[in-house]
């Protein structure tokens, strides 16, 4: 549900911005979030703000998307050269997003940070530009947008974001390195539990190999 000027956003939408709209014809954009294999992410909440100062709370939560190969056969450290926009929805309603609050559960360390993802105006821009690409699925040529926002969220805070398509590379277009919630998982409303348990192959993989700090 869309609500206006939620005071979680109140000293940043005093900030100047583009007035450009996304194009009338084009559909919701997606957001997903995802995380480096074995380091299991839960999204507390998204909040996004668009370019008509817009606030649509809760726009993201819940597992972000992660690989957790048996036999630790898995790559954590860096991030895919291509990465997907992983698990999330449509932002039904929204214009081109200005700003993306968010705040999760690293559940590898495990810890609760926050952060605000200010995208740029250029970002906007290659989101309004439709691109003509080859899907190697089907073998066929299409006109394609990137309006996939996927967020990808990492221990120690850090969170990079890129833009892609069902059939486009995808592109970064911020890096941000967010803050501790020292209220810790839901702002200290469950009494320090963390949302879910890491998975047998990821609490193996870091019993061994411990946490790539640095690489992200």
């Amino acid at each position: 549900m869309t609500k206006y000027l939620s005071p979680l956003f109140g000293f940043l939408l005093a900030v100047c911005t583009q007035t450009h709209a996304q194009a009338k014809d084009r559909l919701p954009w997606f957001l997903g979030f995802g995380a480096p294999d074995y380091m299991e992410v839960w999204v507390e909440t998204a909040d996004v703000v668009d370019i008509r100062e817009r606030v649509f709370q809760r726009a993201g939560a819940g597992i972000a998307s992660v690989r957790a190969p048996a036999d630790n056969k898995g790559t954590p450290a860096g991030w895919p050269e291509n990465p997907g926009s992983g698990a999330g929805r449509d932002i039904t309603g929204a214009d081109l997003p200005r700003l993306i609050y968010v705040r999760w559960q690293s559940l590898a360390e495990p810890q609760t940070y926050e952060a605000y993802i200010l995208i740029p105006e250029l970002a906007r821009e290659i989101m309004r530009k439709p691109e003509k690409a080859f899907c190697r699925l089907d073998g066929k040529w299409i006109t394609d947008y990137r309006d996939d926002v996927g967020v990808g969220l990492a221990p120690g805070g850090i969170v990079k974001v890129w833009l892609g398509g069902s059939c486009l590379k995808s592109v970064e277009i911020a890096r941000v390195e967010g803050s501790v919630v020292k209220q810790g998982p839901y702002q200290g409303k469950n009494e320090g539990r963390y949302a879910l348990p890491l998975s047998p192959e990821s609490k193996a993989y870091i019993e061994k190999f411990g946490i790539p700090f640095g690489s992200w």
